[in-house]
């Protein structure tokens, strides 16, 4: 009975698993799942998908889309599906942080940055990854923009106004603690105006159409009203079928816009877990006690970093310490689809700069045969799906607060995930038709 655990030789090894008795301690745990479906008509394609987020500014020394291109085929042997694009927009000069701004204070919704090259390489681009396998979306700012948009001098009045009807920089209010700052570098847009719902909508099209791509991860989400997004779906899908990821965590994002959306509530769980804050106990309640439920067929990303978290939070070995591998393999396997940010399969082990040139030190690391097999894992095995459905989920008691172990099911294809949550090595045992013991090193894991 062939498996996989964390001793790197067998990481590599073979790509089968077999399949194992039910044990007895097993219990269908009723998913985050309400009872209404979301209408979202997902593609097929996305099923078994995981996504890889792509910082070009820091991906190479040259910051391009060509420089980039060079690792299309790379990251396919890893077998990265979805390469979402981080903005490309050019980038505003007023009011701009650090040397090169952020990418998400745009100048013109219909332009290219020429620091990644001009429209001609983007869809030279787009071409070579999708003759390789790949989807691409692109990331999309629609709740603000920089404060010398083009939009400023044609159309003023599209724009949010302090009292004294002055612009200022754009108020935000964090969704999941709602701590409150001011983002100086960008300005709100107002979406009470039915003419900026059409202008974005114009805009947004204009890239399914001129660069082919397949879909858009859309920033600060929820700070955009519901109905626009709703919208903009219908209308973008009949250009072409969408793949919509939202920077959000609300359940009515995905009842008619977003195919998928952020599991903030399962990142945070796993940094407190590899700081020894939280155990088993706690990681089982996201899911018997959730704080919010979803659609039946939506999708929640699952990542252990992105671009906000590596720059501003921390790198993995400062978020994870020794137990980093063991969390990418819950975020790998549980409920959701999984993402992989720009330099983690080297890694990566620094905070990239976010207003300025800081490029990913690229090196050869055990963590890209780790994503490589948890990848193929993914595509290999419907129990891995990306939707939210009853009876995918089954949690198994170790008894043991500091081993986690889960199954996911899918028809007659089962997946039974054993991590142990700290450094002390453990022995546990899976009771049922074939019991089976399982031997854990220090943040050690199985998965058969």
């Amino acid at each position: 009975m062939a498996s996989f655990t964390s001793s790197l030789h067998r990481l590599i090894g073979s790509a089968a698993l077999a399949l194992m008795a039910v044990p007895a301690s097993a219990a269908p745990v009723p998913l985050p799942i309400t009872e209404g479906v979301t209408t979202v008509h997902h593609p097929a394609w996305a099923r078994s998908a995981n996504i890889y987020e792509v910082n070009l500014r820091q991906y190479t020394q040259q910051g391009t889309f060509r420089a980039f291109e060079t690792h299309l085929p790379r990251l396919r042997r890893m077998g990265v599906d979805i390469l979402w694009l981080m903005p490309i927009n050019p980038i505003s000069q007023k009011m701009r942080k650090g040397t090169l701004g952020s990418y998400y204070a745009v100048r013109d919704y219909k332009a290219v940055n020429p620091e990644y090259g001009n429209l001609a390489d983007l869809q030279h681009l787009v071409k070579v990854a999708h003759a390789q396998g790949f989807k691409v979306i692109l990331d999309w700012v629609a709740n603000h923009t920089g404060w010398d948009n083009v939009w400023v001098d044609q159309h003023p009045d599209w724009y949010k106004r302090n009292a004294k009807g002055e612009l200022e920089g754009y108020h935000y209010t964090d969704p999941s603690d709602h701590h409150e700052e001011v983002w100086a570098d960008v300005i709100g847009l107002d979406y009470s105006k039915p003419a900026v719902r059409a202008g974005m909508i114009d805009a947004m099209t204009y890239w399914v159409k001129v660069a082919d791509i397949d879909g858009f991860r859309c920033d600060a989400a929820w700070a955009v009203p519901t109905s626009f997004w709703d919208e903009a779906r219908l209308k973008l899908d009949k250009v072409k079928p969408m793949f919509m990821l939202a920077e959000a965590d609300t359940q009515d994002l995905q009842v008619h816009a977003f195919d998928m959306s952020y599991d903030w509530s399962l990142y945070h769980m796993l940094v407190k877990v590899a700081k020894g804050q939280a155990d088993a106990r706690d990681l089982a309640r996201l899911y018997t006690d959730p704080a919010r439920r979803y659609p039946k067929g939506a999708y929640r990303m699952t990542f252990t970093s992105d671009h906000d978290e590596n720059s501003n939070a921390g790198t993995d070995r400062e978020l994870y310490g020794d137990g980093v591998d063991a969390m990418s393999v819950l975020a790998a396997t549980l409920p959701g689809m999984p993402l992989i940010y720009s330099g983690q399969e080297a890694g990566l082990d620094k905070r990239l700069a976010f207003f300025d040139k800081d490029s990913i030190p690229w090196k050869k690391d055990h963590r890209a045969a780790l994503y490589t097999m948890l990848l193929r894992l993914k595509h290999q095995h419907p129990a891995l799906m990306s939707a939210m459905e009853p009876g995918n989920l089954d949690l198994i008691d170790t008894g043991n607060p500091k081993v986690f172990a889960f199954r996911r099911v899918k028809g007659k294809d089962r997946v039974t995930v054993v991590v142990n949550l700290s450094a002390t090595p453990a022995n546990v045992v899976l009771h049922g038709a074939e019991e089976r013991h399982v031997a854990l090193a220090g943040w050690g894991w199985s998965i058969r």
